[in-house]
């Protein structure tokens, strides 16, 4: 992950959908515009539902991960403020 300066990383892999979505759009609220969140799910519905809700909020996805654990690592580009 060294291509990006991550500047903040929230764990949703104990949360189930659609509180995924809502734990990664408060840590994302918590940045400034242009700061780098990596956010580690699981497989299955959240790696599903999450980038998308994330780009339709206008965010720019930089990256999806495979852990190749059952995680992935979605680095998300925080857009607008």
């Amino acid at each position: 992950m060294s291509e990006f300066k991550i500047d903040d990383t929230v764990d949703i892999t104990d949360v189930v959908c659609p509180t995924t979505f809502v734990k990664a759009k408060v840590a994302l609220e918590e940045l400034d515009e242009g700061q780098i969140l990596s956010i580690h799910m699981n497989d299955g519905e959240p790696v599903q539902n999450v980038p998308r809700s994330i780009k339709e909020e206008g965010h720019k996805i930089l990256k999806l991960l495979n852990n190749n654990d059952g995680t992935y690592d979605l680095i998300v580009e925080k857009v607008g403020d």
